[in-house]
């Protein structure tokens, strides 16, 4: 159906989740829904404008239809639209996720849903209004600086939540980045949760091996995950040193080194990137440079070249977006840096190239593989829910499955939609 003009707010909320005090007091931001009704108007109004188009429907609890979705589009059905507009009026894309946390929308098809929108990103705001987004924008805290003490304080608040947590969704190897599935004729990942760890373990090895890793090599791996790189590289015969700033991660990777009888060839160190001295064969990092922010990536490329010894490799996978989004959103909170990655910013690939550059390296090679982390993305959001039940025994509450769920199915949509991508990068120093 069209979208009509100018949508009603409503105002009684239908069938939205129980929440107890205590959790309302856990997200103040999500069940203190801001005021503000010629915001809300505005927002109901450009909400309208940006659906028009698009294969998705919007149904209101008074019966109003946004979009030029049919019946099998994604449906969002809108259970409170007064916080609703509320919220995406007084805090934007911020508001939206709020708005889903708080229970004031939902729907049956997530991710076809956010597919279609963040295939649509660009074009969401009306040209005229775009050069307004700075204006209105929300600056991030100052707290959430990646100094060498906010850095280890934003990491705390995402991997170490609760290492039980990470394994109701993660595979055996503890793998907290894209998998590399085997393909098709048509280059498809081929995914299965029985393929997940297979898959993972592919992605290590390819890294390891475009790094030259083997017997003897001097490895350092920068940001160490739950090990799994680190003691799938001493099993090849290399020595090891992988430093975190995760006191959880650093335990864990201590213990799985044991285990594997590689503890004379593992040294996992809770330290900081910047404060590592030495030279190596090889260096690794995966989906690390996400997390330090814009400002530290020129010291964090010169400390990859510092420390790569000559003749060296360095493997870096990382997440990439497009360098306009990066650079408008790069000051700017998000749902994602306010809820589940505080202080982190996504590179676009020429950021990477850029900053890799100026410290005097070059990308030699370079693998994109997008589609192979919606289908990782998936694989976890299906396995968060099936084990769902056990969240509350590990002190999370529904919010907070709620939020997990949006982050998961958030982010594969960007994957799926191509605004998000991948890239194993193997970088050499540039030749004089």
């Amino acid at each position: 159906m069209a979208a009509v003009s100018d949508p009603p707010l409503g105002t009684d909320p239908v069938h939205r989740p129980e929440v107890s005090p205590i959790e309302r007091e856990r997200w103040p931001d999500v069940y203190r829904a801001p005021r503000g009704r010629l915001r809300a108007r505005v927002a109901a109004l450009l909400i309208a404008h940006a659906v028009r188009n698009l294969p998705v429907r919007i149904v209101s609890a008074t019966g109003t239809v946004l979009g030029a979705g049919d019946g099998e589009s994604p449906t969002m059905h809108l259970r409170n639209e007064a916080d609703f507009f509320r919220r995406l009026g007084a805090r934007g894309l911020i508001g939206f996720g709020e708005s889903y946390q708080a229970g004031d929308w939902d729907t049956d098809e997530l991710p076809a849903l956010l597919t279609v929108l963040a295939a649509h990103m660009a074009d969401l705001i009306p040209a005229p209004l775009r050069n307004l987004r700075a204006v209105c924008r929300i600056r991030r805290p100052h707290e959430e600086r990646n100094t060498r003490r906010g850095a280890r304080s934003n990491i705390a608040r995402h991997y170490d939540l609760s290492d039980e947590l990470f394994a109701l969704f993660l595979d055996a190897t503890m793998t907290y980045s894209s998998a590399l599935f085997a393909e098709d004729e048509s280059r498809r990942p081929i995914a299965g949760d029985g393929l997940l760890t297979v898959a993972q373990n592919r992605k290590i090895d390819r890294l390891l091996d475009a790094a030259g890793v083997g017997p003897g090599s001097r490895v350092l791996e920068i940001g160490t995950g739950w090990g799994s790189l680190a003691v799938r590289a001493a099993a090849r015969g290399a020595q090891v040193r992988t430093v975190t700033l995760s006191a959880n991660q650093r335990a864990y990777t201590e213990h799985l080194a044991a285990e594997a009888g590689l503890s004379s060839k593992v040294t996992p160190q809770l330290l900081d990137y910047r404060d590592v001295e030495g030279s190596y064969d090889a260096v690794l990092s995966v989906e690390m440079i996400e997390a330090i922010g814009r400002e530290q990536w020129p010291g964090y490329f010169a400390a990859l070249g510092r420390l790569l010894a000559p003749g060296g490799r360095i493997g870096l996978q990382s997440i990439t977006m497009p360098h306009a989004r990066m650079s408008a959103s790069a000051a700017t909170q998000t749902w994602i840096t306010k809820y589940i990655f505080p202080g982190g910013l996504i590179p676009s690939a020429r950021a990477i190239e850029e900053n890799a550059g100026r410290a005097g390296l070059r990308v030699v090679d370079d693998m994109a593989f997008g589609p192979h982390y919606a289908e990782t993305l998936r694989l976890w959001h299906e396995r968060l829910t099936r084990y769902a039940r056990h969240l509350g025994d590990l002190g999370f509450d529904p919010t907070f499955e709620r939020t997990w769920r949006l982050y998961l199915l958030y982010s594969q949509a960007g994957f799926a939609s191509g605004y998000l991508d991948v890239h194993q990068y193997t970088l050499e120093r540039a030749l004089p």
